[in-house]
């Protein structure tokens, strides 16, 4: 880390952020821990309440599907905040925006907590993606404000890679508090957190300098959309990551009803467990900058995908084992930490002219993929569903990849 100051981009070391990095190399260290709490706020959203479903199931005396409502309502309003903040950030900045949306997030999960149906949680739970999509998307755009290349894929795989505590925390924490405070004090932890993060916030300084901004009306700003949607090559990252992501929302959708209902694993279990697996998520996010170049590892991570769900459908349909469940899920995350790392270097690499508006297209891509399929998972037998959820979902992933694998490469080193 000692050369980070001769890695940050020259066309941006003008924003605060690019001096305070030149000339205090330790403000590294810093700028990782924050964002890896602002990232991490997005994968709590969902992650820290999953084990707490069942019971909220019964709390609210809805169904299955009508539960899971409140993943699909989180995700819509990661996405949906993503595609307004995005542009915004590019107009005014980016701390304006992550003040804002932290402040949205504490006060929709303080009033989900005295939520009298689960129509008006689930109405909570929109505001509240809403509030950390701020903080999910800054984590990938304020790299991409002053760093490109290799510096960039170290960063963002960094960030992947100790962010992968928070998946793997997450649920433990979330299944401890559930078990002892119930669903509520799920929410209540979540607004501390957040808490927290906000009043961190005067140490992260601007990263988008004031000559970089776009200028004119508000709206023009999100004329960066159209030139982004028409760029193949980002797209096609956007894409395979989004197909990746919605496999893990089923993942995390269905998982709590398969490991606690018909395996019958306590919440603080189903969390260990859940924790652990995410451990190969964290694996493949490191060992993604080994690969020459940079998108070998996202084709290779397809692969693996491939291998553990199918080894996983056959599973869910005929073997009823908690051991063999477990095995192919392991294989599966390490692929998808492969692909996520790598896939998010690319697109933001791609994107960058307009990096507020590649975050939110690179966010919304997988978060609209995964609320649609959350539900569907609790469709029928959740364990058919959740099977062909995946098998075809990771069709999906393969196509992607093999349309990545004909792209000339853009980071060699």
């Amino acid at each position: 880390m000692d050369n980070t100051k001769h890695n940050t981009n020259s066309t941006t070391s003008v924003s605060a952020m690019g001096r305070q990095l030149s000339a205090h190399p330790r403000y590294y260290t810093f700028l990782v821990g924050y964002l890896v709490c602002l990232s991490a706020l997005g994968s709590f959203v969902n992650d820290m309440y999953s084990p707490a479903l069942p019971a909220m199931v019964k709390f609210f005396h809805c169904s299955v599907p009508t539960g899971q409502m409140g993943l699909t309502m989180g995700m819509i309003g990661l996405g949906l905040g993503q595609i307004i903040l995005g542009p915004v950030s590019d107009h005014y900045g980016r701390r304006p925006v992550l003040v804002a949306s932290l402040s949205l997030f504490i006060v929709s999960a303080i009033v989900s907590v005295f939520s009298p149906t689960i129509h008006t949680f689930n109405l909570c739970r929109l505001f509240q993606g809403m509030g950390a999509s701020g903080g999910y998307f800054l984590a990938r755009t304020i790299p991409a404000d002053v760093y490109s290349g290799r510096p960039l894929a170290r960063l963002m795989a960094l960030i992947g890679a100790i962010n992968g505590i928070a998946p793997a925390s997450a649920p433990v924490i979330g299944g401890v508090t559930a078990d002892q405070w119930g669903w509520k004090g799920v929410f209540v932890v979540l607004a501390v957190f957040a808490a927290i993060i906000l009043a961190l916030s005067p140490g992260l300084k601007e990263s988008l300098a004031e000559s970089k901004r776009s200028s004119g009306s508000i709206l023009r700003s999100f004329g960066g959309y159209r030139q982004l949607l028409g760029n193949y090559r980002f797209m096609v990252h956007v894409c395979f990551k989004g197909a990746a992501l919605g496999l893990l929302f089923a993942y995390i959708s269905s998982a709590p009803f398969i490991l606690q209902t018909h395996y019958g694993l306590s919440q603080t279990s189903y969390g260990f467990v859940i924790g652990f697996n995410s451990l190969f998520v964290v694996s493949g996010s490191m060992l993604a900058l080994r690969f020459h170049p940079l998108k070998k590892a996202a084709v290779t991570g397809a692969g693996l995908l491939a291998a553990g769900v199918a080894a996983q459908a056959i599973a869910l349909w005929h073997v009823h084992s908690l051991w063999l469940f477990e095995a192919c899920m392991c294989v599966s995350l390490l692929g998808l930490g492969l692909i996520f790392s790598t896939t998010n270097t690319l697109a933001m690499n791609e994107g960058r002219q307009h990096a507020g508006e590649a975050s939110a297209v690179l966010g919304v891509a997988g978060y609209a993929v995964g609320a649609v399929v959350s539900p569907l998972v609790g469709m029928g037998d959740i364990l058919h569903s959740t099977a062909i959820v995946f098998v075809t979902l990771t069709v999906i992933t393969g196509v992607f990849a093999l349309l990545t694998r004909h792209i000339a490469p853009d980071l060699d080193t």
